[in-house]
């Protein structure tokens, strides 16, 4: 162990485990108090250190088993007062995602990222963890008629690159082509086909729900990456949500969508095919959309704050239809999981 990183370990022991001053530490160190607190902080943004906390009448461990049970996934609700405005409700999910992420993402495996509102903030809270032969790669694309989507994309999946030490593979396609027959050519292309391989060999993919309305707008809605006409298209259609730029019905269907047609985002089919979906989702607008995306068999993993958990279990017993689509279109129940949190700690790793 690196002796600067031994001295990160030695005073976050001390400071969290053994509750000794910042000022016992340091003559225990033999260095500054200043020194002592500056360990102490960078243990937590590298991820030695993660700080829980319960609040003592959370409801997040029995929705977080309700939800287990009910769609066969990894639950992980996010303990936030109902009154907390929507924007502290993302940030709090944006950190226990980017917890995760650190947790699970490791040398010589790829990562596979949809960009959009949540996990821009889930790129501000990422661990700082060196991999080696870790790659990160572009789900979909971001380009429209307003912008090549290279500042807005690629500046987040760089943040996941630079966090993790992995070489970045973009994606600088449409979000949507004008005509199927242009996506179908650009397939064809070598230079396409090389990204498109980088994403079937995917471990891990992360991703959010978008929704068409309310809240805090998902980049697609409010990006101006749909016209009108798509707009009218989308409602007739009955759509709720969007997984990767791929639209879905309440019931998780998407074949028969014409948009999906054109979308640069991977059909639910090929998403199912990477072994570990996380899908990180913030604010009762998008309940729609995530009951949608479970019906789907998009999810493996969830991170949800508490109310829209909350608002997913009540509305679920009048999904049963999407609950048992889920169960048949995913390899099968993952057994539940206990949330994190137990209490206030700091965990060592």
């Amino acid at each position: 162990m690196p002796e600067r990183e031994r001295e990160m370990v030695m005073a976050a022991t001390m400071y969290y485990l053994q509750d000794l001053t910042m000022e016992t530490i340091a003559k225990h160190l033999r260095t500054s108090r200043s020194t002592v607190s500056r360990l102490i902080k960078r243990a937590r943004e590298e991820g030695i250190v993660e700080i829980t906390l319960r609040p003592d009448r959370s409801r997040a461990p029995g929705l977080g088993q309700a939800l287990s049970a009910a769609y066969g996934i990894d639950a992980y609700v996010v303990p936030v007062p109902d009154a907390a405005p929507l924007e502290e409700r993302l940030d709090q999910v944006a950190v226990a995602t980017g917890r995760l992420v650190g947790r699970w993402f490791d040398s010589d495996m790829v990562l596979g990222l949809a960009w959009g509102t949540t996990l821009a903030a889930v790129a501000r809270h990422l661990p700082r963890k060196p991999t080696r032969g870790s790659e990160v790669v572009q789900l979909n694309g971001a380009a429209n008629t307003r912008t090549s989507g290279v500042s807005y994309a690629g500046d987040l999946i760089a943040a996941f690159g630079t966090a993790f030490d992995a070489h970045v593979h973009h994606f600088p396609v449409p979000a949507f082509f004008d005509f199927a027959e242009t996506k179908a050519a650009m397939w064809r292309e070598r230079s396409v086909r090389r990204v498109l391989d980088v994403q079937a060999r995917a471990d891990l993919a992360v991703f959010s729900v978008g929704a068409l309305t309310g809240g805090v707008p998902s980049h697609v809605s409010a990006g101006g990456y749909l016209d009108p006409e798509d707009v009218a298209v989308l409602e007739q259609e009955g759509v709720v949500g969007d997984v990767c730029t791929v639209f879905l019905r309440a019931d998780g269907t998407y074949r028969d969508i014409p948009l999906n047609d054109r979308t640069s985002g991977p059909a639910p089919h090929q998403l199912r095919r990477i072994p570990r979906r996380l899908c990180a989702v913030a604010g009762d607008n998008k309940v729609a959309g995530l009951r949608a995306a479970l019906a789907a068999g998009l999810v493996t993993d969830l991170v949800v704050d508490e109310r829209t958990a909350a608002r997913l279990v009540t509305g679920s017993a009048g999904s049963a239809g999407s609950v048992s689509r889920a169960s048949s279109a995913s390899s099968g129940p993952r057994a539940p999981v206990e949330p994190a949190a137990r209490g206030r700690r700091a965990v060592l790793q």
